[in-house]
């Protein structure tokens, strides 16, 4: 987990973001109950979070959802965990665990989750001197290094946008984003993401809500909705400014 946070810390540190981030590298338990006494002004502002622990060996993939269960970093973890092929699992908030169980105590209740491959106590290495570096598994750690990217893509890139033509569908053939004859049964999967981010681009629903309705992959939504933006069928929702993670 230190690795791959220092890891994500020098890349995401490297390119655009719209969040701010912060990577905290502290003791178990102690560590995020000192950090949240010194900073409870400021714990507000947090949108979301991870614990990472557990990331290098060789078993498929482990989510703990966050105390609230419905946090856009547990559906965004989840979405990215069955888009992938990964081997997973995804189980339930419980006060066991690792650090996510301070984040998410009651007087804090942030939307903290906890990412694994094999949790702790569930192999035969854990705490013992047999869980050395020939335990951690390169591939693994790129492995889960690149899932993490792709959640911390999905958080950047969640946008909500409103259709500008919203009663009927527009014309998509005249502007070059739908085939010129109609009628087939079978229908290209760029002009299905097209239909549903039309429809579902109410000013209220999220990129991610689209990709969690349509089961499409939240790549196509973003690239859908890109070209419908282009030609002037979405533009942006005003809303509240979001928190940063």
């Amino acid at each position: 987990g230190v690795v791959l946070a220092a890891f994500l810390a020098a890349r995401l540190a490297a390119r655009p973001r719209r969040y701010s981030y912060r990577f905290l590298f502290v003791p178990g338990t102690i560590g995020p109950i000192a950090w949240l006494s010194l900073n409870e002004p400021r714990v507000s502002l947090i949108a979301h979070g991870l614990v990472l622990a557990c990331l290098g060996d060789q078993g498929g993939f482990t989510y703990k959802r966050s105390r609230r269960g419905s946090a856009e970093v547990d559906r965004a973890v989840a979405h990215v965990l069955r888009t992938s092929g990964a081997a997973h699992r995804i189980t339930d908030f419980s006060p066991d665990g690792y650090d996510e169980r301070q984040y998410c105590s009651p007087g804090f209740d942030l939307p903290v989750g906890s990412l694994s491959r094999t949790p702790h106590g569930e192999f035969a290495e854990y705490h013992t001197s047999a869980d050395d570096l020939r335990f951690v598994r390169p591939e693994s750690l790129a492995g889960s290094l690149a899932l993490l990217e792709d959640v911390i893509a999905i958080l950047e890139g969640n946008r909500v946008l409103h259709n500008t033509h919203p009663k009927g569908e527009p014309r998509l053939g005249k502007r070059g984003l739908y085939r010129t004859a109609g009628g087939r049964v079978d229908r290209a999967p760029d002009e299905l993401a097209l239909l549903w981010v039309l429809n579902l681009s109410d000013g209220r629903s999220s990129f991610l809500d689209i990709a969690e309705r349509s089961g499409l992959p939240f790549g196509a939504v973003v690239d859908a909705a890109a070209k419908l933006q282009g030609v002037g069928l979405l533009q942006e929702s005003p809303g509240p400014e979001r928190r940063a993670p």
